[in-house]
Parts: C-alpha cells; structure tokens; sequence
C-alpha cells in the first residue's frame, strides 16, 4: 500500500511539475530571443544614424560601418543590392521589408537577423541590416533549462520525501487497525486502538472498540450463562425431584395431584431461563410496574418449608405506601433467591426481608444473624470455586441490568444486603 501511495503521489507531482516547467521552457525561450532582438534593434537605429542617408549609391565617401561585437552590419540601395558590410549581396526578406519603411526581424541559419529602414529626404534611401549569430541565445536558454529541470528534479525529490512521510503516517494507523481486526476476529475482545491524529481512521478506530467492547460482554455473558444457570437451577430441580420421588415412593398417592403440583416449579424454572438467557444475550426485557408485596409474599410461600426444616424462621415485612417500580419481576425474583438463598447456606438464624421505601427509590433488604464478616471487595466477585460466588455476582448483574443497585449494607455480624429498585415517580 505504501508504495503505490507514493507513487501516485510523486506522479501526480511530476504532471505538475511538467505542465508548469514546459510552458515555462518556452517562455523563457521567446523571452530571451525577444531581449536579444530588441538589443539588436537598438544597435541597428544607433548604428543607422551614424549613415548618411544622401551619400548612399553614390560616389561620395564610403559607409563606415561598426566591425567590433558579435553584430554584423550591410548596408543596401533602394534596389536591393548591399553596398557595404557583411551580409547577403542581394536583399532577404527582412531587408526587403525594411525598403518598404517596416522594421522587421527573421531567423536566417542559425543567426538572428533585423532590417532597418534609412530614411533621406523624406524617403527611404536605404536599409541597414544586423545580424548575430543565435548562439549566445541557444546558451543562455539552454543554462535557464538546466536550472528549470534542476528545480523540477528537487521539487520531484520534496514531493517524493513528503509522500513517504504521508505514506508513513496513513499506512502505520492502518496497519495498527488491520492488526486489531485480526486479534478480534481471533477472539482478542480486550483489543483497543489508539488515536493517529487522522479523522476518518478514529472514526473507524472507535467503532472497532465498540465491536470489541460489545462482543467481549456479550460472549462473557454467554460464557456465564451456563454456570449462572446450573447454579440457579440446583436448588428448584432438586426440590422437584425430591417432590416427585416422594409422590412415586409414597403408597397411594394421588399422582395426578401430585404431578399437578409440578407445574408451579416447573413455571418457575422457565422464568428462570428466561431471564439468565435475557442477561446473556443483552436483549431488551419488557418492564411493566412490580407489585413488589405479592411478589415478597410468594417468596415466603417458597423459602418458608426449607428455611423452617433448618430451624430457621422467615420473617418478611413490607410498608404499605412503597411504589411500584417498574423493573422485570423473573429479574428481581432471581435477585432475592439468591439473597435468601445465601442466607440460608451461609448465614444463622432468623432471616428477615423488608421492603421500605428510600428517597427516589424501593429498598429490598436481607439479613441474617450469621457472625461471619463479608468482604465487601470480594463478596460480589465471580469466583466459581464449586460454585460458590456466582450467585451473588448474578444478582449484582441483574439489578444493574435492570437498572438497579444490590449493596452490601452492613458487613456484619448480621450481614445485611439491600436491593434499590427504581420507583415510578
């Protein structure tokens, strides 16, 4: 790429240099020969009136005439005919038209050549022809083209330097874009580009980290989602299972009831995979006004059982003047799972959820009296050692999904948890 730049750079620069330099060439050319013919044109008239004009195809004294310089002089009758100097013994062209009253110029083999008319009496008695030869023109032309192509040769070399440097500085950024392409196209979603100083390739730059930036989360969550959902899913499916073995290992059981009794579960689970396939996907979620007590009322109904069958009370408390926050329900119902969920795994005693109204927002609080301290720097961080500590970094990231906060509020002992939801006004 870098070549053809600077090739089509120096090209464009060397049509440039021609259609300046030849036009240039030939101006100078008629330049010089026109400074040489008006030069000579003034030594024809200096030298004319040194004639005299009475005397001229008579028998009077001879024309002197100027033998010194490059400049030739002849001197002709009224006939045509050269009766001094050095020149053509029969008149040309030009001092046929210098008889007739015009001074005129030519070109005669090699030499520059200029006829005078010499006027006597009121007529034209004579002409006077000069002559030098075009060398001096042809030389001095020739130095200036010399010079012309010198300066058009270190113009080229200006040019050339100029679009290696330009080549340089637009192929580097280009270079470094392709590159971050392809460690993207590998997988590299940690790639970032930096700024070059030329627009159009920020531009492109900043897309590409976009692209980065959107498929590196999109394929952490991806990659999440089956640890987030297994971690999820344990819980409800072994109770389903536990259900349904007792309704199988139990004589006369009502298997229809039974069965029926699975449905509930089962609509559970779905919602579940709903909303962790809705987060790993990062697609858009309808989110409708949350009634927030029948919501807690039903987590009662389900942590109630397993909580009571550890010895542990549930108690849950909600004011009666909370709004109605518009968020996913399957979003805040995985959130408070888990927070329960961790209580009874991790913590002692009565579990409490109460739910009060903050300024600007609905509070969803969960404590225990557990005598563990948490460290709020690690509690929320994803560290999968047997599945411990995904449950927590999924509730985080579902209630930032939702547009929400889960905080740890009091490390402990008695640690407590509250989940801000954004309240309609």
């Amino acid at each position: 790429m870098r070549p053809r730049i600077v090739t089509a750079i120096v090209g464009v620069a060397a049509v440039a240099v021609l259609l300046v330099g030849i036009p240039l060439a030939l101006a100078v050319k008629h330049l010089y020969t026109s400074q040489e013919v008006l030069r000579l044109e003034r030594e024809a008239s200096e030298t004319r009136r040194a004639i005299d004009a009475t005397t001229l195809g008579g028998a009077g004294d001879p024309i002197e005439l100027p033998k010194t310089g490059p400049v030739s002089f002849a001197v002709y009758d009224p006939d045509g005919h050269r009766i001094a100097g050095t020149g053509p013994s029969v008149a040309d062209t030009a001092v046929r038209a210098a008889l007739l009253g015009d001074v005129r110029d030519a070109r005669f083999g090699g030499a520059i050549v200029v006829a005078v008319p010499i006027n006597g009496n009121e007529r034209i008695t004579g002409a006077l022809r000069a002559s030098k030869s075009a060398s001096y023109v042809v030389d001095r032309t020739r130095r200036t083209w010399v010079a012309i192509a010198l300066i058009g040769a270190a113009a080229l070399l200006i040019a050339a330097l100029l679009a290696l440097y330009l080549a340089r500085r637009l192929t580097r950024p280009v270079v470094t874009l392709v590159s971050s392409a392809e460690r993207l196209g590998a997988g590299d979603f940690s790639v970032r580009t930096q700024p070059s100083g030329v627009d159009e390739l920020d531009h492109l730059g900043h897309a590409l980290d976009t692209t980065a930036e959107r498929l590196g989360g999109l394929v952490a969550r991806e990659r999440a989602f089956s640890s987030d959902a297994s971690h999820q899913l344990r819980t409800p499916l072994a109770g389903l299972r536990i259900h349904v073995e007792s309704a199988l290992t139990t004589p006369g059981t009502d298997l229809r009831a039974a069965l029926e009794g699975t449905l509930e579960p089962i609509d559970r689970l779905e919602e579940t995979v709903d909303s962790l396939l809705q987060l790993a996907r990062d697609t858009q979620v309808e989110r409708s006004p949350l009634d927030l007590t029948r919501l807690v009322n039903e987590l009662d109904r389900d942590w109630h059982g397993p909580l009571a069958s550890a010895g542990r009370p549930l108690r849950v408390t909600v004011d009666a003047s909370i709004p109605a926050p518009s968020i996913s329900e399957p979003a805040v119902r995985q959130i408070l799972d888990v927070l329960v969920d961790n209580s009874m795994r991790h913590g002692r005693g009565v579990v409490t959820v109460d739910v009060r109204r903050v300024p600007g927002a609905v509070a969803v609080r969960v404590e225990d009296e557990g005598t563990v301290v948490l460290d709020p720097t690690l509690i929320f961080q994803r560290r999968n050692d047997n599945g411990h500590g995904i449950g927590l970094a999924l509730a985080r990231t579902l209630a930032e999904a939702e547009g929400g906060r889960l905080v740890l509020e009091r490390p402990g002992p008695s640690p407590k948890f509250a989940l801000l939801l954004p309240a309609l006004p």
